[in-house]
């Protein structure tokens, strides 16, 4: 007897590297099927369509993420420490997680109305996290932040500024000394002290 949720795992797993290496739009039942060498059928008993696969694998890689931040924010006490984690876990984990990332950014794939739940919900908690990084190094009195809302707000538009030059364009090999700069600019600034 198959076990329903370990099937489910092995179909999101298959399809996720193929999402991944084709797209969406390329990408078939067939060849979601022929990658876990069973018939197509098989397929259709746990999911309704591609569209669904896709859901699925946008959401189990959504939770991959949670998981990696929540994991390397806890890692550390010093809030500086807990956002260059979050930082550069985030960063990272968009060129691993292609098929979240894609469902979060793609305007091709706008049509379906999860992705914009994806998206809504991505922001938010992204933002809570940052705001509790934040307020947290505030209360520590290693951050000076007037608004913890706004400058959550402002770090999270920085870090989308980076993506599309960051992995859109994949020719940098290494992305940490980008990152470090961008850190160096958050917690320092660019004015001399006066």
């Amino acid at each position: 007897m198959i076990n329903k949720e370990e099937f489910r795992k092995k179909v999101i797993g298959s399809a996720g590297e193929i999402f991944s290496h084709y797209g969406f739009k390329k990408t078939t039942m067939d060849e979601i099927a022929k990658a876990l060498n069973i018939g197509k059928s098989s397929i259709y008993y746990y999911f309704d369509s591609k569209e669904d696969i896709f859901e699925a694998v946008v959401f189990h890689e959504a939770n991959i993420l949670r998981n990696e931040l929540t994991t390397t924010i806890k890692a550390v006490e010093s809030p500086i420490g807990k956002m260059k984690n979050y930082v550069f876990v985030r960063m990272k984990s968009f060129e691993k997680l292609s098929n979240y990332y894609n469902a979060i950014f793609d305007k091709n794939l706008d049509h379906f109305d999860f992705i914009e739940t994806i998206r809504e919900k991505y922001d938010r908690e992204e933002l809570a996290i940052l705001r509790l990084i934040l307020y947290d190094g505030a209360r520590k009195n290693v951050f000076n932040v007037v608004n913890s809302e706004y400058t959550a707000m402002a770090i999270q538009t920085t870090l989308k500024g980076l993506e599309v030059p960051l992995f859109w364009k994949k020719k940098e090999l290494n992305i940490e000394n980008r990152l470090n700069a961008i850190l160096d600019v958050l917690f320092f600034g660019i004015v001399k002290d006066r």
